[in-house]
């Protein structure tokens, strides 16, 4: 079994210590996002946890607590996100320099191959026609554009290389949760646009180019879920939870069955996810995963590190589980 933790939420940013007490009381439960009187325990005993695989913009609060993983047998590796949006977009992720150091740190701890760079998603920002003039220089340094992502690729690949072996890239999805996000930044003049409304050959040039990069500072470049076919720009169909990857970084086999969870052009094997949604903090304003920010911030407030489940008490422990807990 492989567990996710957590395409719902930043698990190693917001709630290390919760993923901790479950490790040491040897499972967890799991409410189904559809349907919260369904709960499942997902075990977490070593024996029964093939990998673990860590999403997170920040995983510092983990490093105290990687050494008792690997002891306990547990094996694992981080999809690291590293970007650079204006703070329109990303209003509460880590700093560049922050995350450099943070990336360098967790790489020297557990080794470059068990750490993977996503430069995810990219989001095409343009100003909205018939700006007021007095409004251009102002708007004009919070637009993501082609030039915006070579540059700051550039930028993030430079100071990663040595640190990592492969990079992940996806174009932002335009989820139904974000669209209320999105009209609000219509109205402050920035427009979300599709990589289709780029002006002819720029998104090719784009691929080219992050594809160059990526090879320079000695990476290997993939997408993620991503249906328009980059292959041309020699970019490869890649997979987050890869079963060819944690063969050759881990030596074992799983499961190589697609999850039947995920969308249809993602290509990752099957995963039980441990986190729940409207509980990540970052406030990304294109996020899937995230509704309402108030409810994210109100879920984190009354989170529980003792309970069972990420948020809410649901469900108690098999009588044969251990209670291993931190306050």
């Amino acid at each position: 079994m492989i567990i996710s933790a957590s395409r719902r939420t930043d698990i190693p940013a917001f709630y290390a210590k919760w993923f901790m007490n479950r490790i040491r009381a040897g499972y967890c439960a799991v409410p189904n996002p559809f349907n919260r009187k369904q709960i499942s325990h997902i075990s977490l005993k070593p024996e029964d946890v093939d990998v673990i695989v860590f999403w997170t913009r920040n995983p510092r609060p983990m490093f105290p607590y990687l050494k008792e993983l690997e002891n306990h047998g547990y094996r694992y590796y981080f999809l690291y996100t590293v970007l650079a949006n204006p703070r329109t977009l990303d209003p509460s992720s880590p700093r560049l320099r922050t995350s450099f150091r943070n990336f360098h740190e967790l790489a020297d701890q557990i080794g470059p191959e068990k750490v993977v760079w996503r430069y995810d998603p990219i989001v095409f920002t343009r100003m909205r026609d018939n700006m007021p003039w007095h409004q251009d220089l102002i708007m004009s340094s919070l637009i993501t554009d082609v030039e915006f992502h070579c540059q700051t690729y550039k930028h993030i690949a430079r100071n990663l290389r040595g640190h990592t072996s492969r990079s992940v890239i996806s174009i932002m999805h335009k989820y139904s949760k974000a669209s209320k996000r999105f009209k609000e930044l219509g109205e402050q003049g920035i427009e979300i646009i599709s990589h289709e409304d780029l002006p002819k050959g720029e998104f090719g040039h784009l691929m080219r180019d992050l594809a160059e990069t990526a090879d320079e500072n000695g990476m290997e470049i993939a997408s993620c879920a991503e249906e328009t076919d980059l292959q041309q720009y020699n970019i490869r169909p890649g997979k987050c939870v890869d079963d060819a990857y944690i063969r050759e970084v881990f030596d074992i086999e799983v499961t190589k069955r697609k999850d039947p969870g995920q969308r249809k052009a993602c290509g990752c094997v099957k995963s039980r996810d441990i986190g729940m949604y409207d509980s990540c903090l970052f406030g990304c304003k294109y996020c899937y995963a995230t509704r309402n920010f108030k409810n994210a911030r109100i879920n984190h407030a009354r989170h529980n590190p003792l309970s069972p489940s990420l948020i809410g008490w649901h469900d108690a422990p098999p009588k044969n589980q251990k209670k291993g807990v931190q306050k």
